[in-house]
């Protein structure tokens, strides 16, 4: 019995009718293994690709479509650029609750969570706040913030560290007092302290194996196999290792230097896919071989061995028993590493806040910074934000007769939408749109644009739009808006190569849609429940816009104002050119 392969989806399909653009970053590329190979195949992948039609039902398609809020545009490349052909860049660290900016040297040494007295409750995970216990003696309770002992306290839950024995001395440096207490109040070493005793254990048996044929070696205390460690204990004693196998396995240069081989140097990548792919990378290959790190072997070193005892099973069942299944963590609990491996409510620990990031986006292929937010935390507003619906026109679809009936699309029965293209620039526009007659899938529609080609005025601050009702295009006549009471008489209805509606800056053309059934019955009746794809009734038509318009090169710097001139022009010529998905609606039974 096979399964259905289910497509992922990057969008709601119940959001009908949408519209959203393809990222040229998707366009697949035939690999290229030689030079010979490259020269008498690139006219043929050059014609494949260009008469290629875009399908909006490929497994790709999802991965690459896109609505128009979420993409970018440079000015550089003058091309759409989506989170996949765009590089993130840190501005800043901040944590959430405090809105306190973390330099990224503190988060290198301490990690990725706010290091002052920031928590969340590991039940509700709503914040704590710090509460003095109980007031001095023979003082009220308003003094009883200036005075210890303190504990966590939620104010939705009513959880506190009381329940696991955790109270601190003091009101503030909460973050540093936690890790130094265990559950029940045992203490617990540092950080700091857990590296100088990795480190004291590790010269200790150094100078034993150099030392061993000595009368009386120092006794060295052997490590337990077994033993349980923290997690902060055992990230410690990983990171120590791995950080010393990094050394040892990167080569040195004849100058003392790591040479281009480092496993942080920008060639790692180059070396990994020669070692899978076997070709050769930075001209000839390396005569130096790769030393191959080792794991874990020892608790030292981070090793730590599961050990499955009887008495650990009758520990848990007695405790089942005793507090009950309700008593018990959750999954959404136990996702977080601070209590990854606890059972029990009494013992999940009170969880510092992640630190949040502000990042800027680059583009991938010629650097331009795209989006870059303000360094300070309190500022929501952008420095640099080039958001593509401010420099490509954006499309939207609509019913031309909007009902109160069922959604669904009946075949063969011609429906008409109205397909509005509004421009953002402050240049005049003239758009193409193509798309093919027959969408694809197994339920295939036909589909016609009355009017594929038209001009879109400028987005100029002028209100004709609104001081006159009657709008003038280009041959002098005017074009009147048309409403549903003029449709449903019959009155103006569409007509082949004209606008359906014109504004300043937008104009409106009619799409037709006749809806069918299967390509072939014999599809319908074979077709079982598991071959079923999902979203396969949806009409998703694909259209090709193109874009061309003059503008004013003064302000662009990549431009040579002195070769215009000479040529007798002041008037750059531009296009754009790419494809987008029009989901108009789901296609019912006939």
């Amino acid at each position: 019995m096979t399964s259905a392969r289910k497509q992922p989806q990057i969008h709601d399909i119940n959001l009908l009718p949408y519209t959203y653009l393809q990222c040229p970053c998707s366009d697949v590329s035939l690999p290229r293994f030689t030079q010979h190979a490259e020269n008498t195949s690139s006219d043929c992948i050059s014609d494949v690709e260009i008469e290629q039609t875009f399908d909006p039902r490929a497994a790709r398609s999802n991965y690459c479509l896109y609505p128009i809020e979420h993409l970018l545009y440079c000015e550089d490349c003058r091309q759409i650029r989506c989170p996949r052909c765009s590089l993130d860049e840190i501005v800043t660290w901040y944590c959430p609750n405090c809105l306190f900016e973390v330099p990224s040297s503190t988060v290198k040494s301490e990690g990725n969570r706010c290091t002052r007295s920031c928590f969340q409750c590991p039940i509700c995970i709503a914040p704590l706040s710090v509460t003095s216990l109980e007031p001095p003696e023979n003082q009220g309770i308003e003094n009883a913030t200036s005075h210890g002992p303190f504990i966590l306290n939620c104010a939705y839950c009513m959880w506190t560290t009381k329940e696991i024995g955790i109270y601190f001395e003091k009101q503030n440096g909460i973050y540093t007092q936690l890790s130094k207490i265990k559950n029940d109040g045992l203490t617990s070493s540092s950080a700091k302290d857990r590296h100088d005793d990795i480190q004291k254990r590790q010269r200790s048996l150094a100078s034993a194996t150099t030392f061993l044929n000595e009368e009386e070696p120092n006794p060295v205390k052997q490590s337990d196999p077994y033993e349980t460690l923290d997690a902060e204990t055992h990230f410690s004693k990983l990171r120590s290792f791995y950080r010393s196998q990094l050394a040892e396995s990167t080569p040195v240069g004849p100058f003392g230097l790591t040479n281009d081989f480092d496993y942080s140097s920008p060639g790692t990548l180059s070396r990994i896919m020669g070692l899978y792919s076997g070709a050769k990378f930075g001209g000839d290959k390396s005569k130096t071989k790769a030393n191959i790190m080792r794991e874990a072997c020892e608790v030292l070193e981070g090793l730590q061995i599961f050990q499955h005892t009887q008495s650990a099973d009758k520990d848990v069942i007695n405790n089942l028993r005793s507090k009950g299944w309700h008593n018990t963590t959750s999954y959404s609990q136990r996702k977080d590493p601070t209590n990854s491996n606890k059972r029990f409510i009494s013992e999940l620990r009170p969880i510092a806040y992640l630190l949040r990031t502000k990042r800027s986006k680059r583009c991938r292929t010629c650097r331009q910074i795209l989006s870059r937010p303000d360094a300070k935390v309190h500022n929501t507003r952008f420095r640099i934000r080039m958001i593509a619906s401010n420099y490509i026109p954006s499309i939207s679809i609509r019913p031309l007769q909007p009902s109160s009936l069922s959604p669904l699309l009946t075949p063969m029965k011609p429906v008409q939408f109205l397909l509005t293209c509004k421009n953002p620039l402050f240049d005049k526009i003239r758009v193409t749109l193509a798309t093919p007659s027959e969408t694809s899938g197994k339920q295939y529609s036909k589909t016609t644009i009355l009017c594929p080609q038209f001009e879109v005025g400028a987005n100029l601050d002028v209100w004709d739009e609104a001081l006159q009702g009657e709008s003038v295009n280009k041959n002098g006549v005017s074009e009147k808006r048309r409403t549903t009471i003029e449709v449903n008489e019959g009155q103006q209805q569409a007509e082949a190569g004209k606008v359906w509606e014109r504004g300043r800056n937008w104009v409106s053309v009619v799409l037709e849609v006749l809806p069918s059934s299967n390509k072939s019955t014999e599809e319908v009746t074979s077709r079982s429940r598991d071959s079923w794809i999902e979203d396969d009734d949806t009409c998703d038509i694909p259209v090709f816009v193109r874009v061309e318009w003059e503008t004013d090169p003064a302000h662009d710097v990549s431009i040579n104002l002195g070769s215009l001139n000479k040529a007798g022009g002041t008037k750059e010529a531009r296009e754009l050119a790419y494809w987008c998905v029009l989901g108009v609606g789901r296609t019912g039974r006939g």
